[in-house]
């Protein structure tokens, strides 16, 4: 480690907290339903869209109608995009003649693109026409990034009012995230990658010449417009197979700092928004700070281990000198490549720009463990912020136990519906991952009848068991970053992924919907001497600590089988 590479780290830390009060502001007066300095621009647009699809903006919904208005959009979306992928071949923009896809890659590709997952078990520049990954992906990067905006806007509204038995209008929700806050902020963000050398263009292919003489088909298309709401929207999923590692997707130094400014940038104004909305930003920046140390932490533990040599190297009295190199591009280095796999698994983008299989089995289990804590490190826009909300209703009831208290949270009792549905909201995921993970690797026979035996994991030992583990708590925790070790594009890896998916994304989000409805028809309590403060190191503490128990309780011995039980086993000179 160096002191250049800590102040990279410092400056990146810098940069999204300098972003988070007027990202924050500005859609704190959006969803509040006042005035922007876009609003005599957009406004007659976003009239225009209500009375098209017959939407009364100024009619709220309980949470069930929020909830059943969410699920019918991603319904419909699911559908729409399965018919794309199975009908490319016959619709515009298919320059490369690419046939249709197949059942199970589309399901899968489908249900991934509509979680805000981005899980690709395809190669996006042989396998996608321009229209599928326009219209069909590209599209729904929006209308995911968005749902999870506006979820995160309702659950505060609980917290925020008192009484009601409303949290809000989906559809105007929706449709105010994606024309106020994505397009504008999408726009601005791919004509800086195009002036940086991103592509965005209609043409397939261009013909180029090497140094060495040899002639080489580069595949173009339009990547800058994907790549610009993939990063703000935290959905990861890349135009190239290399995703964010290719240079026609992250070409420059520059391009790539930018880039892991947006992953961050509005799940972070989300806790601010939290602060504004219920009276007291000191409760958004505290949410904050917990994220921020948990984040903190996975960058100094990724960083040291793979600035550190491979044992085995050093006693074969080889010293590469730079650290593991292995699967990282050499104009990003080492501190850029563990600094973006900790941002990009912290948040839900799935975004890569090194390999994650290549890294040192401790740097590799720190992605991991992002993602298995629930993505709740910032988190994906929207999502990061209701599923640490739900860890602080947990930390609320264990303080309000061990004080012999009632636990309240911003002025509203937690009772014991409240904690049942946030524990089924907490432990979906965790069932989901290790459930798969274990049919998985205890069923090999199961995978060989469906698949033929041509796909798996490509390594054995601890290593293949993490290939298996990471992929189902990547879809599980709707990431879709991949340890590039495992060939997923087949019916069991793709069937299993997808319902992985699902669950991971609506088993999470109905209980928190059912939550906010709760709270918002409770009165708000003031504070008194007895109240436990939410605002200060002491709560902080509580919350990253009951976080760090959840997920080692739960994760440890899968982690054990599989990164740690790796580590021990390279000191001794054992290598997968």
């Amino acid at each position: 480690m160096t002191v250049i590479g800590w102040l990279q780290i410092a400056l990146f830390v810098l940069a999204v907290v300098l972003l988070v009060r007027p990202l924050g502001g500005y859609m704190t007066r959006l969803f509040s339903g006042e005035k922007v300095f876009l609003t005599p621009v957009l406004r007659p647009i976003e009239k225009a869209l209500y009375w098209a699809g017959g939407v009364k903006s100024d009619q709220e919904q309980s949470w069930r109608g929020y909830a059943l208005a969410m699920l019918a959009l991603h319904a419909a979306a699911f559908v729409l995009l399965y018919a794309i992928l199975r009908l490319q071949h016959v619709l515009p923009l298919n320059p490369q003649g690419f046939g249709p896809v197949s059942d199970h890659l589309a399901f899968n590709t489908a249900v991934s693109f509509i979680t805000n997952t981005n899980w690709q078990s395809y190669g996006g520049e042989t396998t996608l026409s321009h229209f599928s990954q326009m219209v069909g992906l590209t599209v729904q990067n929006f209308l995911s990034a968005a749902t999870g905006i506006v979820l995160a806007v309702a659950f505060i509204r609980a917290f925020a009012r008192s009484r009601v038995d409303a949290i809000g209008n989906f559809w105007v929700d929706l449709t105010r995230a994606n024309l106020y806050v994505l397009l504008p902020i999408s726009i601005l963000f791919a004509l800086f990658l195009v002036w940086q050398g991103v592509p965005q263009t209609f043409a397939a292919s261009a013909a180029a010449t090497t140094l060495e003489g040899s002639d080489q088909t580069l595949a173009l298309g339009p990547v800058a417009s994907q790549v610009a709401i993939k990063m703000l929207g935290t959905n990861g999923g890349g135009f190239f197979n290399a995703n964010a590692a290719h240079p026609f997707e992250n070409p420059t130094a520059l391009s790539n700092f930018i880039q892991m400014i947006s992953i961050f940038a509005i799940g972070a104004a989300l806790t601010n928004v939290l602060g504004r909305m219920v009276g007291d930003e000191r409760q958004g920046w505290a949410i904050l700070a917990a994220m921020g140390v948990l984040f903190i932490a996975g960058v100094g533990v990724a960083y040291s281990a793979e600035a550190s040599a491979n044992p085995a190297l050093l006693a074969a009295g080889l010293d590469p000198g730079a650290g593991n190199m292995e699967g990282k591009e050499v104009r990003f280095g080492i501190v850029s490549s563990a600094l973006f796999a900790v941002i990009t698994t912290a948040a839900s983008c799935g975004a890569v720009n090194a390999m994650h299989d290549s890294f040192m089995p401790l740097g590799g289990l720190v992605p991991l463990f992002n993602m298995q804590l629930g993505e709740v490190i910032v988190g994906g826009v929207g999502a990061g912020l209701y599923g640490i909300m739900l860890y602080v209703i947990l930390a609320i009831f264990v303080a309000g136990l061990m004080v012999g208290r009632t636990p309240e949270y911003l002025g509203k009792k937690i009772e014991a519906s409240d904690m049942k549905l946030t524990m089924l909201g907490i432990l979906c995921v965790p069932f989901a991952i290790l459930a798969f993970t274990a049919l998985a690797s205890a069923m090999p026979e199961l995978r060989t009848a469906m698949d033929g035996g041509v796909a798996g994991p490509q390594d054995a030992g601890p290593h293949g068991f993490s290939e298996i583990l990471y992929a189902y708590t990547s879809a599980g925790a709707n990431n879709g970053s991949a340890f590039a070790g495992l060939t997923a594009n087949s019916p069991f890896w793709n069937l299993t992924l997808g319902l992985t998916m699902l669950i991971g994304r609506f088993a999470m989000i109905v209980p928190m919907l059912a939550i906010a409805g709760s709270l918002a028809a409770k009165p708000k309590i003031p504070p008194s001497t007895g109240t436990f403060p939410t605002h200060g190191p002491l709560f902080v503490g509580l919350l990253v600590g009951v976080i760090l128990i959840m997920g080692g309780l739960t994760f440890f011995p899968a982690l054990t089988l599989g990164p740690i039980a790796e580590h021990f086993a390279m000191l001794r000179g054992d290598l997968y």
